[in-house]
């Protein structure tokens, strides 16, 4: 199992959220909001036509991540 930023995974890729980075706080703030925690699962199920943002499924919705807020996700890949 790798760990990496979830900015790093390929479409159709699944993987558990390990930390968000504490800084920038309003970024870590809309992720909780959204339910990217610790633990929990991700899917990612497709970029946009120029990589930004990408569709990720999480705890059965589907939320839209820019590539700056998938950046400071350490992921762990399944």
């Amino acid at each position: 199992m790798n760990q990496t930023s979830l900015a790093d995974i390929k479409r159709g890729e699944r993987c558990i959220v390990l930390d968000v980075a504490t800084e920038p706080a309003e970024m870590r703030s809309r992720l909780f909001a959204l339910g990217v925690i610790p633990g929990s699962a991700l899917e990612v199920l497709r970029f946009a036509p120029l990589g930004d943002p990408m569709q990720v499924k999480v705890s059965g919705s589907y939320i839209s991540i820019r590539k700056a807020e998938a950046e400071i996700i350490l992921v762990e890949t399944q």
